[in-house]
Order: structure tokens, then sequence, then C-alpha cells
């Protein structure tokens, strides 16, 4: 009887001292450069997981009137190497591949003559600014229709003429308020915005956003380390908001 009770004393101190050595335990993983590396990146593979599972395909971001888009000179240029990659405006054409019936060049006339969406929303950068703004394309969801897309396929890969690259989940390409945009302010795409083609998606944080598309890819498996750019130096992959 009485070894029982220090059996149970003794556990009840085993627990408490664990408590109290918990903290010490976490500090000095996280002095172990290769198992903070290893931490850090089970919690954004958690994040991205945890956003993917909230996400709600039917949820709009908040559109604005006219009156609260900023004007186009104070729209930010942002860019992650070259702001204007010189694309041939006059003969480029969007590669389309993957998992969809009709892959080929697509050029831009025939991108602009599907249903065109105006929307006022807020993009936001995560560098930390956000603003306002105006801008016209086609839904994803209707250029996949164009191309005979397999919309039950999980990603949307692209490429970009400077070589940037991004993955978006299937879910938020399909989403009504991401778009193929090709115009701001009612104005075509300017060289440094990402003329002639770029994403526009008000559910995702900028750098999803790609500018200067080149091509698009329809697929069940993300190349091996090209998930996206910033996502190889340690940015969440979902990039949601």
């Amino acid at each position: 009887m009485v070894q029982r009770l220090e059996d149970k004393k003794l556990k009840r101190m085993s627990r408490r001292e664990l408590l109290k050595l918990a903290p010490l335990a976490a500090l000095g993983v996280f002095a172990i450069p290769q198992l903070t590396d290893r931490l850090v990146m089970a919690g954004v593979h958690f994040s991205d997981w945890a956003s993917g599972v909230a996400f709600r395909s039917g949820h709009l971001a908040q559109t604005y009137p006219d009156s609260k888009v900023v004007p186009f000179e104070k729209f930010p240029y942002n860019g992650y190497d070259v702001l204007d990659p010189e694309v041939d405006l006059e003969n480029w054409t969007l590669t389309v591949e993957g998992d969809v019936q009709r892959p080929g060049e697509y050029t831009l006339a025939q991108i602009q003559a599907l249903p065109k969406i105006r929307q006022n929303t807020r993009h936001i950068c995560v560098e930390g600014w956000d603003v306002i703004g105006s801008f016209g394309g086609t839904r994803i969801s209707d250029f996949f229709k164009l191309i005979g897309a397999n919309t039950a396929a999980r990603f949307l890969e692209v490429e970009c003429v400077d070589n940037y690259y991004e993955s978006i989940d299937m879910a938020s390409a399909l989403h009504p308020q991401s778009l193929m945009c090709y115009e701001m302010y009612d104005q075509p795409l300017d060289r440094k915005h990402g003329a002639p083609l770029r994403l526009q998606m008000p559910t995702k944080l900028g750098y999803k956003q790609a500018k200067y598309l080149d091509t698009v890819r329809v697929t069940n498996v993300l190349k091996p380390g090209k998930t996206g750019y910033w996502e190889g130096q340690g940015y969440s992959w979902f990039g949601g908001l």
C-alpha cells in the first residue's frame, strides 16, 4: 500500500517536473537550426492544410464602389526580379498543357472573347501594403471550359515570361472572383503590372497572383521544387486571406 502511494506521488512529481522542463526543452529545440527548420516547415504545412480545409468556394471577397478605388498612379508596381521582362505583346500566346482536352497555344483575343468580369477588390501584399484596385478579365473557370480542363484535378500551375512560377489549388482557381486578368482601370494591363495577362485573385495574397503569364498547366502532381517561387523561400503555399 505504501509503495503504491509512493509510485503515484512519483508519477505526479514527474508530470510536474516535465511541465517545468517543457519550455526549456522547446528553447533547446529552437537552438538547433536543423530542428528549427523542420518545426517551422511543419507549421507552414499545417497552416496550408488548415487554410485549405477552411476555404469556402462560395464566399466572396469584398468588392468596392469606384469611389473607393485608389488612383491608378498610386497602385504600386511590384515584382520579384524585373518590372518589365519585355514581353513580345504582338506575338504573345498562352501555352496550355496538362489534363485538358484542348492543349495548345491561345491568343489574347481568344481569352478576351470569353465573358468579361470587372471587379474592384483589395490587393494585399505580404510585404505589408494593400490597395483597392479595379480589374477586368475572364474567370479562370470560363477559360477552363474553353480548354476542356479537368476540374477534378488538384492544381493549376503557371509559368511566366520572367521565369516566375506559381501553383494554385483547384478550389481557389475555380472561385468566381479568380480572374485571368487583362485589364486594370478599364485599360489594357501595362507592362509593369503584368501585360498581357496575369492572375487576379482577391482571396489570395499578392505573390500568388502571377504576372506575365506564359504557360498554364492543369495537373494532379506538382513539379518537384516548383510549387512557387516564394514558397521555395519559406512562404506559405496556400497564400490565402
